[in-house]
């Protein structure tokens, strides 16, 4: 399949839109989606916004846009921080999931890409994204060019993903997933398609280096790049992630990012 954002973004809205009943049944609680003022959680190893601080100061006066916001339980905690946040998602099917939780208009959720966000530029103080999109997304860069628009000077923006050397390995959580079999330079994107040949599921590899690059390019600063390790005692599995993964190398990058004054 051809990187290209259109088809990229049809494919994964339909998995999205028809997968949110059994994402959420598998995964509602561990994100906090039905709890109160929601949970910021930022990958399956289960790091929380609330102990790691890389948003910084988030309160009143902040303005904060979620990409991939999903049920947007991450976007609904930072609105009971104080913040006015603006959750965005390709998907109907995840943000009418999260609708019920929402007080008022704070989050504003709105169903969009993230290549093309709708806010204006130089407009918030954080954009963050808690594995909700950019793997799905066909453009990357553009994606980083946009968190730089819409940030004023000195703003953050904060993502997480797939670590990149996951993409050498199987999606299996067992031994069989500790076997390096695909190439780490291989960007050819993983696409399921159904029984007429029509992708329904895309997902992108980019290495660190082109996640780096692409932050750079995009005007931003890279401040820190976190791999989370298995916290001791945690015994969960998600996907691919497990314990027995998460002993030998990491599941997820996290890259904070900060543009210029």
């Amino acid at each position: 399949m051809r990187r290209d954002s259109a088809g990229s973004e049809a494919a994964n809205r339909s998995w999205w839109d028809s997968d949110a009943e059994a994402y959420h049944a598998e995964h509602a609680a561990f994100l906090g989606v039905d709890t109160a003022d929601g949970e910021f959680v930022w990958c399956p190893e289960g790091l929380r916004e609330s102990e790691a601080g890389l948003l910084g100061p988030v309160g009143p006066g902040t303005l904060a846009v979620e990409i991939g916001c999903g049920s947007a339980p991450c976007a609904r905690w930072l609105a009971a921080q104080g913040a006015t946040v603006l959750g965005v998602d390709i998907s109907a099917g995840m943000l009418r999931r999260g609708l019920p939780h929402v007080r008022g208009t704070n989050p504003l959720l709105v169903q969009a890409g993230a290549e093309n966000l709708p806010v204006a530029g130089g407009a918030a103080d954080i954009v963050c994204s808690a594995f909700g999109a950019i793997p799905f997304v066909a453009d990357s860069a553009r994606v980083m060019t946009e968190a730089h628009r819409v940030l004023r000077p000195g703003g953050r923006f904060v993502f997480s993903v797939n670590h990149p050397m996951r993409w050498m390995f199987l999606d299996d959580p067992g031994p069989d997933g500790l076997v390096a079999t695909l190439s780490y330079f291989d960007r050819s994107p993983y696409v399921e398609t159904d029984d007429d040949g029509v992708p329904t599921y895309v997902e992108h590899h980019r290495t660190m280096g082109d996640r780096i690059r692409e932050i750079v390019g995009a005007g931003l600063r890279v401040a820190d790049v976190i791999e989370p390790e298995w916290p001791e005692g945690f015994t969960q599995e998600w996907g691919q992630w497990s314990p027995l993964r998460g002993e030998i190398f990491p599941g997820t990058a996290i890259f904070v990012c900060v543009k210029p004054d």
